[in-house]
């Protein structure tokens, strides 16, 4: 049997590429926390991780002309969706720098855990290859 990177990494490499993307947004969401009409923006991971274990992990489009354009709003699988404020504010914009920094947060935790993970079996494989 061929070992390979999907089955050494499973999910956890997926993951590491989800969290990235969601990391951007969350960060585009804080950096425009003073925007007037900003919208905040969010995935939801367990949603997209499920898409991607049953198969449905995309990939960008292949552009053969400067005119194609990429479908906006679906990433991995999952819907770029807007965030529900708590308490909305006058001037139009949903972003909540509190929830904001609880998501980026926890999104940091869960890429950290993944890294670890990807970095552990990466050195059982390499103790494998040196015969320890």
């Amino acid at each position: 049997m061929p070992i390979t990177f999907d089955s050494i990494l499973g999910p956890h490499a997926k993951a590491l590429n989800m969290q990235a993307y969601r990391a951007r947004i969350l960060g585009a969401n804080l950096a425009n926390a003073d925007t007037p009409g900003y919208k905040a923006r969010d995935v939801d991971f367990k949603a997209a991780m499920a898409e991607a274990e049953a198969g449905g992990f995309s990939q960008p489009l292949k552009v053969t002309n400067s005119r194609h354009m990429q479908p906006e709003g679906y990433i991995f699988g999952a819907e770029l969706m807007y965030r529900q404020p708590l308490q909305p504010s006058l001037d139009g914009n949903t972003v909540e720098t509190q929830v904001e920094m609880a998501e980026f947060t926890e999104n940091s935790m869960r890429y950290l855990t993944s890294l670890k993970i990807v970095g552990g079996r990466f050195n059982k494989m390499i103790s494998a290859l040196r015969g320890e």
